[in-house]
This record gives structure tokens, sequence and C-alpha cells, in this order.
């Protein structure tokens, strides 16, 4: 059977691999010249490569590092020691770690914030660990629930101090969310914490040894064309075209270059596009439906990534970096954090703005030097006296509407794979699956659809239907 999916981001591809499994034809339409959608990559003119954003794999992501393992790739992640790690702007220059032993979930994770003596006061990691009881001892269903409340409002009703919120939360909403605990819906935080808690290595990071384009997204599609799948580049999506019962009837793929649009017709149809363009082309009569007007309760939040190469090593630091910084989320060195981009001489560093809502519209110029004005304060040694650190050269990528906006509500408004009409499904970090809107939530969503798909039409003789359910076990610590 031949599905048809616009969009070659994580989320389109890992549906179309699963479909090749379960013995379908996948084509996957992508808008772009490049693979990857949010994990986009391009090489510039010096053979650098620049990033969509700052990808950091989690030992908590078991259908990312099962899809890693059947493409054969799991060794291209580079696992980083068992520690999370913040900068301490009251002591510029100097961080602060917890690092985590290896031992049995939650007490690996619970020993870290106790011996941790930089940070949090006994009293306030007391209040924190009652705080995060209900979430553990009451499961998902509470965790569901919290969704009416932002983190921050979460956090007080647990009578959780306010330190706690500033000195460790700001960071880690803004690297997951790329929005403050003020504005960040309980529940995805709430989720996050319980699978770190739950997992022994599930706070354990990895990055990719080279861009996401050629040494993730490349292998998907190499798995998916050898199996008779195809994917295609600059093939937008121009119109969803309706048969009179109002179900798929072809999609219109816009013409480039002066050729004309091509009505291209399959037997399914995914859309594995974000959520924003998905609101714009959805077909009028499908926008009175129930379903598809809950879309409008979500929209994405802007996000910028930047890459800085400087003249000289800022930093021998080899990992995710919180910054704690009013301006930036998270960085790293990628000259000592990925075997691609590596430079014993110089750093190049990748960081995250955010939020970016008050900045997504300055000029590149405009966002480099207030990243400057911070990374002053991160480094001063290599910013103060009379030879400062030298840029070299920079790349803003800037990206108005990324992830969905998680803010308190909205899960409600998040879709199913399987929508009312019959030969069409939705794929993305946006659908409801138990993740938030990052690669593994990308990944699991087109793993679903794939499977409704091929439980609605079924192919006989298919020995890889059991992959489409449920991943074994991962263990982080040997990849």
């Amino acid at each position: 059977m031949r599905v048809a999916i616009a969009g070659a981001g994580l989320a389109g591809l890992s549906c179309a691999k699963y479909l090749t499994d379960a013995g379908h034809t996948p084509i996957v339409l992508e808008s772009r010249d490049v693979l990857g959608g949010l994990v986009a990559a391009w090489k510039d003119s010096d053979g650098d490569w620049y990033e969509t954003g700052l990808h950091a794999f989690f030992g908590a992501y078991p259908n990312m590092l099962q899809l890693l393992k059947e493409l054969g790739i799991e060794d291209r992640l580079q696992w980083k020691e068992h520690t999370l790690i913040f900068n301490q702007p009251e002591m510029p220059g100097t961080v602060s770690r917890f690092d985590v032993p290896d031992i049995p979930s939650p007490f690996n994770v619970i020993a870290s914030i106790l011996r941790n003596k930089d940070m949090l006061t006994w009293e306030q990691k007391i209040r924190f660990a009652v705080g995060l009881l209900p979430a553990v001892v009451r499961g998902q269903k509470y965790v569901e629930d919290m969704d009416k409340y932002s983190f921050l409002e979460w956090l007080k009703r647990q009578g959780v101090d306010e330190r706690v919120t500033s000195d460790v939360f700001i960071a880690a909403c803004k690297a997951l969310t790329f929005i403050n605990p003020d504005e960040v819906s309980a529940t995805i935080l709430l989720t996050a914490l319980n699978r770190f808690l739950q997992e022994r290595y599930g706070s354990k990071i990895a990055f990719l040894d080279g861009s996401p384009t050629e040494r993730l997204c490349s292998p998907i599609v190499d798995y998916i064309t050898e199996r008779g799948g195809e994917v295609r580049l600059n093939a937008p999506l121009k119109e969803i075209l309706l048969n009179t019962d109002g179900t798929v009837k072809a999609y219109l793929i816009r013409g480039l270059n002066g050729a004309e649009d091509e009505v291209f017709t399959a037997d399914m149809y995914v859309s594995a596009i974000s959520v924003d363009p998905l609101k714009v082309i959805l077909p009028k009569p499908w926008k009175q439906m129930e379903f598809f007007k809950k879309l409008e309760g979500l929209e994405g939040v802007p996000v910028i990534n930047l890459h800085l190469w400087f003249d000289r090593k800022l930093t021998e630091i080899d990992h995710l970096l919180f910054s704690r910084s009013p301006l930036l989320s998270v960085y790293a060195d990628m000259s000592n954090t990925c075997r691609e981009y590596a430079n014993p001489d110089r750093s190049m560093l990748e960081l995250v703005l955010a939020p970016a809502k008050d900045w997504i519209a300055k000029s590149d110029e405009e966002i480099v030097a207030a990243t400057i004005a911070e990374l002053e304060k991160l480094f001063p040694d290599h910013f103060g006296g009379d030879n400062p650190a030298t840029l070299l050269k920079s790349h803003v990528v800037k990206t108005p509407r990324s992830v969905y906006k998680a803010t308190p509500g909205r899960q409600q408004y998040r879709p199913a794979q399987v929508t009312p009409i019959a030969n069409f499904y939705l794929a993305g970090s946006y659908t409801m699956q138990r993740y938030l809107g990052s690669m593994e939530g990308a990944v699991l969503s087109g793993k679903l659809t794939a499977q409704a798909i091929s439980e609605a039409l079924p192919v006989a003789n298919s020995s890889n239907l059991q992959t489409l359910t449920r991943p074994p076990a991962t263990n982080a610590a040997t990849a």
C-alpha cells in the first residue's frame, strides 16, 4: 500500500521507516531541500555545519534509542558523563554539578541532589523532595491532571522554595520547552522529572557525532529507499484535494522553478508537518470539524539557535551546560562534544536563546552582540583584559514556529494520530503521546502513526509489526 507522507522531519521519516517494516510503501514529500525538519542542518562555505537546534539525546528517549539500534547506528551517540552542569551567575566562570552515581533509580538522582552543595540548601532539598512525592507516588494520571497549572504555580502549591525555581527550573524549563516556569504546563516538567527519576540512565545525555542531517536522517532515508520507499525533497504540499465524501483524493505538490503543480495520489495520507502550517493548509470542510478545530489551541514557540566560532578554546567541558542566563538557555562547546566538529585549538559554541519571542524579529547582529555580552559573564577570563577572545564568524538560525508552546491547558488540544478522515493521519511531536515536543516525541508519534495505519490495513505475512508496539529496554550506559 502506498502512503504519502508530507514532511521529512523525524516524525515523517520514522513513520516511513516503520511503514516499510510493516510491508507498506511510503513516499515522503519534503518542501525544502534539506532533511530533518526541526533537526535540519546545513554546511557553510567553509565546510562548517550549523543546525536548527542544539540537540541533546537523553537516556529517557527509548523510542529514539531503539530506532538508532534498528538502523545499526547507535554507536553514533557520544554518551557523556552522567551529570547535569549549571553555570553560577553569582560566581562568573564557575559551574555547579549534579553528579549522578551509577546506582538504581530513583536513588541515583536523589543522591545527586543531596550531594550538590552549591545551589540548594538542605531545607530547599527536603521541600523539593516532599513536593515531588505526589507526582512520583500518584502516577501519570496525577501528572496529566496538573496541566491546569503552570509549573511555577504547581511548585508554589507544593510549598517549594522560590529559589529552587530560580536556581534550577528556569534553566530546565527553557532547555526543554523554550519558555519559563510561569508559562510552561506543570504536566510537561513533571513528565520529564518522572522519567529521570524512574529510569536509571534517564537523565544521561549524549550528542550525535556529526550533523543530524547526515548522521541521523540520511540513514533513515537509506533504510526506507532500500526497502522500496521514496523520499523526495523540494516537493512542497500546496493543497489537500478531497473526494466528494471528504476523504483525501490527492496531495497537490507545488511546482518549483516554473514547473507545473503535481497531483500525487496514494492509498493513505499522512501529515508530518508542524501544527502551524498544517492549520493553514487544512481543507475548509475539515476546519468545521471538532477534531481539527482543536488545533487552533496549539501554536509553535519561537526558537533561536546560535553558532559562534572563536579564535581560542573557551572551555574544555565536554557536556551540555545550563547557562542560567536571562537570555540563554543551554549551550555546548561543540568542538568538545561532537566528533565531526572537533577542534583542539578553537571553540565553536552552539547556544539556544530562550525565550525568543522578543528577539525573533531582531537582526542577527543584535542577537550576536547580546549573546557575546552574556558570554562575557560566563567566561570572564577570556573576555576581559588586554587580549579578549575574538569572534571569527557566526550563524544565527531562527525558527519562528518550532515545537508547540506547552502552556497550561494545551494537553486537551493535542490530537490523536488517527483523524476522523478515513485515509488521513497525523504525525508530529505535537500529537498526543507521552512525551513533550522533542525528538523523542516526534519519533514516537511517527511510530504510532505507522502502527495505526498497519492495524487499519495490515499486510499479509508481515513479520515486523512487533517493532511498532513496544521498544525493548535500552541501556544508555552501554551505548
